[in-house]
């Protein structure tokens, strides 16, 4: 099992970036999908997470109309779209997996791609 995140990068306060997460080795398309982050010096939260077939999505409060999270269960790859980007989005990004329904917890979550940082100056 390996979920590989990538699309990080440095931009400015306003800028788009698109983060993706492949997966390898089990069937991603029957398991729901998470994004989570770290910023430094705080805990890890949750930011977005789809189901299986994208019918339900969960956005956190402080992305909500600027992050849109789907994905393309043929190419076993979940997309995070970050719009409108603040400073306070920077973080590492992680993506996870987990068998049933999507939620906001990251310890329901079983298998984490290893993260891809983030960074918007104002």
């Amino acid at each position: 099992v390996q979920l590989q995140a990538s699309g990080g990068g440095l931009v400015q306060a306003g800028a788009s970036l698109r983060l993706s997460c492949a997966a390898s080795g089990r069937t991603f398309s029957r398991n729901a999908a998470g994004w989570f982050r770290r910023a430094p010096g705080k805990e890890r939260e949750f930011v977005a997470a789809i189901n299986w077939n994208s019918s339900i999505r969960y956005y956190a409060d402080s992305v909500k109309g600027r992050f849109t999270i789907s994905r393309d269960n043929a190419k076993n790859t979940v997309y995070l779209q970050m719009n409108s980007l603040k400073p306070e989005d920077t973080a590492v990004y992680y993506c996870a997996d987990k068998r049933g329904s999507a939620n906001k917890y990251g310890a329901n979550y079983e298998y984490w791609g290893q993260g891809t940082q983030v960074t918007v100056s104002s």
